[in-house]
């Protein structure tokens, strides 16, 4: 397997998402007129504060900051609950919500720890991969065989409310970040929290209580419907490579087997997305050469071009891609460069429409920094955020009949043509 290195271009990551779920606070952040440095010694933030101007910053007044932090230290009447690592933690999240970016977000160390979890592809909950509908918490799609697909979570669902009396949380979700919403909605196996949703074409707000389990996300899965390989590609974690590999040895073992060997339905339905580098491996399965996916840079304004990376296995076979609205991010950039490379019909729903890179910065403490740093452009240079995908050809599910696959009959009849 080709070496892959994590580097800066190869590695931005969805939040949680997507989120999937879905920073330096460093030696060299300052906040006005104290200089506040964080050490994490036997997992407990050390703050040492010293009131300092540093002179990038004498044209900023922080007296407003400091006199609010002063007044809460000296007034406020529980001075158990004042944690100044905390206050700390909470003025970074408010300062980097104050760019309106849900995805741009400050993680203190436990939703750090969470977001590594999430890649590595082990943890505690429901089972949700999470984002943004118009500033609204929305279900980007429920995992394969979790708690949440099994009680009938969908995508596009609104979460309007979370409810755990066991950790005390009975809130409203507007204005929550992905981090906090990540740290309600999960914990230890066997727990429950309420989810209040809103769906389209449901009169009114509905409950879903939630037992959590231990999640362990695959990336890859295949299986053979007569002679199609059905090849599902569930997320890009840190796993997905592996696993991918793996999968197509037993496509190529397959069709060795088959004379009539019709072709393959990459099936990207409910996938959130991940590592970009992941779209680009791909895509190179498929595709033989040229730009993959484009990145419209934030800081000096131009436009960086990915390029397929290595000689695929399967550049030949016939290939229809499955989308649905649970479709997002690096799931969009490949089912987009595949569409218009000509490599395949893309059947199913319009996606999700995430289109913008988050790097992701690891910082003192163990917190952490997602930044907004750049937009995904199709080959052709269409934006994908806010727009997704649209299918070749539409297909949608029948809500009222689960026990056929409408989406995938009509990939397989395509290939079958």
């Amino acid at each position: 397997m080709i070496k892959r290195k994590l580097n800066l271009k190869a590695t931005r990551n969805i939040i949680f998402a997507v989120a999937l779920l879905l920073l330096t606070f460093g030696s060299g952040y300052w906040l006005g007129q104290r200089k506040v440095q964080v050490e994490l010694r036997s997992y407990k933030p050390v703050i040492k504060i010293e009131r300092t101007v540093p002179d990038r910053h004498q044209n900023v007044d922080f007296a407003l900051f400091w006199d609010v932090w002063d007044k809460l230290e000296n007034s406020y009447v529980d001075k158990g609950v004042i944690e100044p690592s905390k206050m700390v933690y909470g003025a970074i999240s408010g300062m980097v919500a104050s760019l309106g970016d849900p995805y741009t977000v400050f993680l203190p160390p436990e939703a750090q720890q969470q977001s590594r979890e999430d890649l590595s592809g082990s943890f505690g909950g429901v089972g949700i991969q999470l984002g943004y509908k118009n500033s609204q918490l929305a279900v980007v799609a429920p995992l394969s065989g979790t708690p949440a697909e099994k009680e009938g979570v969908k995508p596009g669902d609104f979460i309007i409310h979370i409810k755990d009396e066991r950790k005390g949380i009975d809130k409203d979700t507007v204005g929550i970040s992905l981090p906090e919403a990540v740290t309600d909605i999960r914990g230890p196996s066997g727990t429950k929290v309420i989810l209040t949703l809103v769906r389209e074409g449901v009169e009114k707000p509905f409950e879903v209580a939630l037992a959590r389990s231990e999640i362990v996300v695959k990336s890859v899965e295949v299986s053979f419907v007569d002679n199609v390989a059905h090849l599902k590609l569930l997320r890009f974690g840190e796993r997905t490579y592996q696993e991918w590999d793996e999968a197509v040895a037993q496509i190529l073992k397959f069709k060795s087997q088959r004379q009539d060997f019709a072709g393959i339905v990459l099936d990207l339905r409910n996938n959130p997305g991940g590592f970009l580098q992941g779209a680009i491996y791909m895509a190179s399965e498929f595709v033989p050469s040229g730009v993959i996916v484009k990145q419209e840079e934030s800081r000096n304004g131009g436009t960086e071009s990915f390029s397929v990376d290595r000689k695929g296995k399967l550049l030949s076979d016939p290939l229809v891609i499955l989308v649905n609205k649970g479709s997002a991010s690096a799931s969009e950039i490949l089912a987009g460069a595949l569409l218009e490379k000509g490599r395949g019909q893309v059947v199913g729903e319009k996606t999700f429409g995430k289109g913008t890179i988050q790097e992701a910065e690891e910082l003192t403490g163990g917190s952490g920094l997602h930044i907004t740093v750049a937009k995904w452009l199709l080959p052709s240079g269409k934006a994908i955020d806010k727009e997704g995908i649209t299918p070749s050809v539409e297909v949608v599910m029948d809500p009222s009949d689960d026990t056929r696959d409408l989406q995938l009959d009509k990939a397989i009849e395509i290939l079958k043509e």
